[in-house]
């Protein structure tokens, strides 16, 4: 039955940007299998509305990205990272518009239509329109569609990686079509799979988001670092049917201001950059509010524009906020925060590469002290295609030398059967994600943490005993995933004895003049 092995040079687990751009240039030195549990294009990279920040203007420079994306995060960044990615941002944008990305602007004179979002000084964010994520993903896609040396696995779920002697060997992973583990071979791992969003009740993350690099590569021994920080969008649309629709930050860029429930504005009493204030302080702010008036929403105008500016710069948002009986051009949008992007991660250098040999992380998985504690807006994408670039040359030197390879044994089931109960998943699930939003959310407390830290513990005993009890189905492999990573999360925010970026904790308000990392390994914690 577990029969089919799959051999390759390159192992790339996810389809967003990262794993798709790596891809392509990984395939001119070598074979690649491509693992994706959804579609392609089902991915984060797909919902990114806002765009790409980079350094394309002669108004703009190097140096005031730096900046910016320093002071945004809050202390925490690592300066020559940051400064060796936007270094390397102009190049990564000129290979995304040769790849088949047609950003907003004059084509004739090479002048793009920038964006400006919070936290930036100057306007350096690429677009394409408000669905900028999804023309990458479809640009990139085509070009893999024929490409040569890579196969794409659709609907194929990476369950373990498979380490031996701190070297990474391929995956066992599980093929939704046939509900069969399947051993795929590689030289070289590289995790792109996103953040992990979906541990939370409300995120703007795909259903694809459930923390799975970094749940796998924490069980093969990888480092994960700051995975406390959590980035909470203040703008996802309120809707009972709509779920995990964005509101881009690029309408406050533009203007839109945001009203409490008595139609007044409120943010200039907690920031002087007012709607433009970076993402924790008005995430924090917008929280504050509702809790004082028990509301469930505050409001996001931006119907004061033209009304034909609004459709022709914001198209999506326009098309979906009316299909929920909402006119932008007319009234407000009903907005809440919600989990949004990983600062955190699993830990790896410029290059990707992680302490584990063999095995690169890319992309949202990645922790590499470019966001520090609160990512700039729009960096993601930017942070994605410089590591994608990076990854693809190391990991093509890795392949170059005396790699051992190693045969993986087949997956043994042991004495599962099939699952009787599948609801008590769903329910525990449902239990994980809401008790994260509650008590390891935007504000957290210490009391608030050892709960969590009670209760995970206890749910990840149930989800073990499953785990070892039954076949595995992808609820389950997407289960233990979000219970692992969870726990990490609640684990890493008690190492954290202050409030710093998106770590606010009202037993810790003040920022500590230590600046550390928080670092965890399996058996090993420290801050750094």
């Amino acid at each position: 039955m577990y029969e089919k092995i799959y051999s390759s040079d390159f192992l790339v687990i996810g389809s967003g940007l990262s794993g798709q751009l790596f891809s392509l240039k990984a395939a001119k030195d070598g074979t690649v299998n491509i693992v994706t549990k959804d579609r392609l294009t089902e991915s984060a990279t797909m919902k990114a509305q806002g765009g790409i920040a980079a350094v394309v203007s002669a108004e703009d420079s190097i140096k005031l990205h730096v900046e910016d994306t320093i002071r945004v995060g809050d202390g925490l960044c690592h300066r020559d990272v940051v400064e060796q990615i936007v270094q390397a941002g102009p190049a990564r944008i000129q290979e995304l518009v040769q790849l088949g990305v047609d950003f907003c602007g004059e084509e004739e004179t090479g002048k793009y239509d920038l964006g400006l979002e919070g936290g930036h000084s100057k306007r350096r964010v690429l677009h394409v329109k408000d669905h900028t994520g999804e023309d990458i993903e479809i640009a990139l896609s085509k070009q893999l569609s024929c490409a040569e040396n890579i196969q794409i696995h659709e609907n194929h779920m990476a369950v373990n990686l498979f380490v031996r002697n701190n070297r990474v060997n391929g995956a066992y992973v599980l093929d939704l079509n046939t509900n069969e583990i399947e051993r795929y071979v590689a030289k070289a791992v590289i995790l792109a799979t996103g953040g992990a969003g979906r541990v939370f009740l409300y995120t703007s993350n795909p259903d694809v988001a459930t923390g799975d690099g970094i749940a796998m590569a924490y069980r093969a021994g990888a480092v994960v670092k700051n995975l406390e920080m959590v980035q909470f969008h203040p703008t996802l649309l309120y809707h009972h049917k709509i779920r995990s629709f964005l509101i881009s930050e690029a309408l406050r860029g533009e203007g839109a201001i945001l009203l409490g429930p008595d139609g007044k504005r409120f943010m200039q009493d907690y920031h002087e950059d007012a709607e433009l204030a970076p993402r924790d302080i008005v995430a924090r702010a917008i929280d504050t509010v509702l809790k004082k008036t028990g509301a469930d929403h505050v409001w996001l105008d931006i119907s004061f524009k033209d009304s034909n500016f609004i459709k022709d710069r914001f198209p999506q948002i326009y098309e979906t906020c009316l299909e929920a009986g909402i006119d932008i051009t007319k009234s407000p949008i009903p907005v809440v925060p919600a989990a949004h992007y990983m600062m955190g991660g699993v830990k790896a250098d410029i290059n990707g590469r992680t302490n584990v040999q063999g095995l690169f992380v890319i992309g949202e998985t990645a922790c590499t002290g470019f966001h520090g504690a609160n990512r700039l807006a729009s960096n993601s994408l930017l942070e994605a295609a410089v590591l994608a670039h990076n990854a693809s040359v190391a990991a093509s030197e890795e392949i170059k030398s005396e790699v051992p390879t190693m045969e993986i044994p087949p997956w043994d089931p042991g004495e599962a059967t099939d699952p009787d109960e599948l609801v008590v998943i769903s329910h525990l699930w449902e239990e994980i994600r809401r008790m994260m939003i509650n008590y390891v959310g935007i504000a957290r407390s210490d009391k608030r943490l050892i709960r969590a830290r009670n209760r995970i513990e206890f749910i990840q005993k149930e989800i073990n005993q499953f785990y070892w009890d039954y076949r595995l189905t992808p609820d389950l492999v997407e289960l233990r995933n979000i219970a692992l990573v969870a726990e990490l999360v609640i684990r890493m925010a008690r190492m954290r004895k202050e409030s710093r970026g998106a770590h606010y904790n009202i037993d810790h308000p003040e920022k500590s003049k230590e600046i550390v990392d928080t670092v965890m390994q399996k058996g090993y914690e420290a801050i750094e």
